[in-house]
């Protein structure tokens, strides 16, 4: 079993793909069939496996996600952090903050148009820590 913690720094809100530097991660401990699990330490951001090829699909669940949890919403009143406060945890509950990914031959078993991605939430984006566990 290897364990790594990745340093993500998004440089604005919205889908940040890093599937190379947890690619790294995966051929550094040499397991040719096993999990990599992934799991982000954050309320405000989350972690996704979306469509890499055409960054419209990108763009478009960017804008669906600030339509259903806008900031500054009236009825919110969790905003001790400023007006994305309370969309950023929404948008977190809503998405996910683990994912699980089979290793088959050494390499994730991720699909054609397959991405990891960090999905931030935050207006003001801060590095964000994601464990990565490699297992046979």
């Amino acid at each position: 079993m290897l364990q790594r913690t990745l340093s993500v720094r998004a440089p604005r809100r919205g889908l940040h793909e890093f599937t190379r530097e947890v690619a790294r991660v995966v051929a550094e401990a040499g397991v040719e069939s096993g999990l990599c699990s992934l799991f982000i330490r954050h309320t405000s951001a989350s972690l996704l496996i979306q469509e890499n090829y055409d960054e419209s699909a990108r763009r478009d669940l960017e804008t669906f996600m600030e339509r259903l949890a806008p900031d500054g919403a009236a009825w919110m009143t969790h905003t001790l952090e400023g007006d994305d406060d309370m969309p950023s945890h929404i948008k977190a509950a809503l998405t996910q903050v683990s994912l699980t990914i089979p290793i088959l031959d050494g390499k994730l078993a991720l699909g054609t148009w397959q991405g990891i991605y960090l999905w931030e939430h935050r207006a003001r984006p801060s590095a964000r820590d994601v464990i990565v566990t490699v297992q046979p």
